[in-house]
């Protein structure tokens, strides 16, 4: 079992930079690949990016590439994501996943119903 919270969320002006935490529960955070979704006022929630459990391998939505950065702190028990460059359109419920434990150090994940624990989600608001 997983806990994950949510952290870094907040208003911020278009063009700023905000960075998301996700503290997680346990002494076996290095076995989850991790990933962050995020979901809009009456929009599905939709994929932003993924890091694999050993932090070697990631991946990123389209909308997001080249200005946000997951990264991981497997002794830490933490899971960053650096958003720079923010937009109006960024607005959203951030949420953290995790989906473990797993064998494969090298694998991330890129849709929900391949995650097993979620965190509550944190607010990020970009005002134009």
């Amino acid at each position: 079992q997983v806990q994950l919270v949510e952290s870094g969320g907040g208003l911020v002006q278009a063009g700023g930079s905000l960075r998301l935490s996700c503290a997680a529960s346990g002494r076996t955070f290095s076995s989850y690949a991790m990933g962050w979704f995020r979901q809009a006022p009456r929009k599905e929630r939709e994929f932003v990016a993924a890091i694999s459990r050993s932090g070697g391998s990631t991946y990123y939505a389209d909308s997001v590439k080249g200005r946000f950065t997951i990264s991981r702190d497997n002794a830490k028990n933490t899971v960053y994501l650096q958003m720079n460059s923010l937009k109006p359109e960024d607005t959203a419920v951030y949420y953290c996943a995790a989906r473990g434990p797993t064998y494969a150090s090298s694998s991330y994940y890129a849709t929900a119903r391949q995650y097993d624990y979620w965190g509550q989600g944190t607010q990020v608001t970009v005002s134009s």
